[in-house]
């Protein structure tokens, strides 16, 4: 009991702080591709976009409290912590939306969705990379996926190898 509550002390505030602000990034980057997702109404939109972004990141950010935590409280008996698990279980978690996000039409082999998993993998993989501190790489990563979505999408229309009735 007494842990618990000396996690509300002031001094234990910083790492903590650090992890939410990380979180609330990775939420602002996700939310403005979730934004792009929703202007064409796709099955995961703006809301979703911002939680698997900021799920990814506050994953990570425990994951880091976790072993400062105990590395600090048993230096002899040093945490052996596999941040790769961490990674796995994120990229497992968004592979089974990703999936509810994928619909096969009927009376075809037409598949839509695919985009739209392939950015809520895109998003959780920007979240990873905030809550690792990597702020730079997220926002880089964040404008390369706009990019994608939106730049290549106007080029696809406007020289006529993309379908417009097709779902992404």
């Amino acid at each position: 009991m007494d842990e618990w509550i000396a996690g509300f002390a002031p001094d234990h505030w910083g790492p903590q702080l650090a992890v939410l602000a990380s979180t609330a990034y990775a939420m602002l980057l996700g939310g403005v591709i979730g934004f792009e997702r929703e202007l064409k109404n796709r099955p995961a939109g703006f809301r979703t976009h911002m939680l698997v972004a900021g799920a990814a990141a506050l994953l990570v950010g425990l994951g880091d409290l976790i072993a400062t935590h105990f590395s600090a409280q048993y230096p002899e008996q040093l945490l052996r912590v596999d941040p790769i698990r961490l990674i796995e279980a994120v990229v497992t978690a968004v592979g089974f939306l990703g999936a509810g996000a994928i619909f096969r039409r009927a009376g075809g082999n037409s598949i839509s969705g695919l985009t739209t998993a392939a950015s809520l993998l895109m998003v959780a993989t920007i979240g990873i990379a905030a809550g690792l501190h990597a702020q730079f790489l997220a926002l880089g990563a964040t404008v390369l996926t706009l990019a994608v979505l939106v730049v290549l999408a106007w080029v696809e229309r406007r020289t006529g190898t993309r379908e417009e009735g097709r779902r992404q």
